[in-house]
C-alpha cells in the first residue's frame, strides 16, 4: 500500500517514501517556504512562555 500525504505548503499530493526526498513537503521549494514562515514567527508551537528562557532586559540584546 502507498501512502499519500498532502504538502503542508501547496497541498499537492505526494507519495510518501524513498522518492520523495523533500517529504512531508513536495519541493526544495515548498520546504524553504516554511522554513522562512517559522524563522519570521509565522508559525509557533502554542504553549506558555518560560520566563526562564527570555532574555535578561537588563544585559541589553546581546545579539546586536
Amino acid at each position: 500500500m502507498v501512502t499519500k500525504v498532502k504538502c503542508p505548503t501547496c497541498q499537492t499530493e505526494l507519495e510518501w517514501g524513498p522518492q520523495s526526498p523533500f517529504r512531508p513537503f513536495c519541493s526544495k521549494r515548498c520546504q524553504l517556504i516554511d522554513l522562512g514562515e517559522w524563522a519570521d514567527e509565522e508559525k509557533r508551537i502554542p504553549g506558555e512562555i518560560n520566563p526562564d528562557l527570555l532574555p535578561d532586559p537588563e544585559e541589553g540584546d546581546q545579539w546586536l
